[in-house]
């Protein structure tokens, strides 16, 4: 089911986890490593932010756009290097990209080639950014269609899964994730279902377990009353054990959650990592 992992790395402090959760996968599934780190064309393509049709026209000279260019690709070189020396310290089979572009475009396109995608929570320009989510990983994860993997600055080994189940197609697909991952990591899993009705919540917990027992794997059924989002995430803080959250990813239109919120990416902000994002 995962045979092939894309980590997408910048040399943030994001990057070694990242690499070290692509490793422990690898390791469980038999799967090949993908090292992908994107030089940002934005950083220098001049004519893309101050054009000669902009307010206030400013092209920098030939030199200031070269160097930059130079700088930028001995730091994704740099980068690739410091990859290829931990990855060389284990057996697993693995390869390394340097390409050019821009990063949404770049990671959704190798995306497709890949069975799942690991992601730093966010990147190197966290300093300047609002504390939430970086904006390449909310796009990321909003445009691809495979399971990514989000993680924060360091790697623990989890010992079970949470995961929140609400009978949707994209809560079905978390599901069906999670069954796969405890059967080869021999781990328990915990469906938590969150409704207000305890005849929904007897109707879908009851779905989960017909869906889970050929599997052959332990798990728990959990109900809930209140906010899923509030509830899942206090779940995954407050695990005794490491945990990793599979959720479904989005379930709802931009518009309704403009209005309503959404789960998932208070998931994404809130609830300690990793945290894997069904697809």
């Amino acid at each position: 089911m995962i045979k092939s992992i894309l980590l997408p790395i910048d040399g943030s402090t994001y990057s070694e986890p990242v690499l070290h959760y692509g490793q422990f996968f690898a390791k469980q599934f038999g799967a090949v490593l993908r090292v992908l780190t994107v030089i940002d064309i934005r950083l220098f393509d001049w004519s893309m932010a101050t054009g000669a049709d902009s307010f206030v026209p400013l092209m920098p000279s030939a030199d200031f756009q070269t160097e930059s260019q130079k700088m930028q690709d001995e730091k994704a070189q740099k980068v690739i290097e410091k990859a290829a020396e931990i990855l060389k310290k284990s057996d697993l089979k693995f390869e390394l990209t340097k390409t050019s572009g821009i990063p949404v475009d770049e990671i959704c396109q190798y995306a497709m080639e890949n069975d799942m995608v690991i992601m730093g929570l966010r990147g190197e320009y966290e300093r300047w950014s609002n504390k939430f989510l970086g904006a390449t990983v909310e796009s990321v994860t909003r445009q691809i269609t495979k399971p990514v993997l989000l993680v924060d600055k360091t790697f623990t080994e989890f010992k079970r899964i949470h995961c929140g189940y609400d009978g949707s197609s994209s809560a079905n697909k978390a599901l069906q994730l999670s069954a796969f991952i405890c059967g080869v990591l021999k781990i328990p899993m915990q469906v938590i279902s969150v409704f207000d009705s305890e005849e929904e919540r007897r109707q879908i917990l009851s779905e989960a377990e017909r869906y889970l027992t050929p599997y052959g794997v332990e798990f728990q059924l959990r109900h809930e009353t209140g906010d899923a989002a509030n509830i899942l995430i206090d779940a995954q803080n407050n695990s005794p054990v490491p945990a990793l959250a599979i959720i479904g990813s989005y379930g709802q239109s931009r518009l309704r959650e403009l209005i309503l919120g959404s789960t998932t990416v208070e998931m994404m902000r809130r609830a300690k990592k990793p945290i894997l994002l069904a697809k």
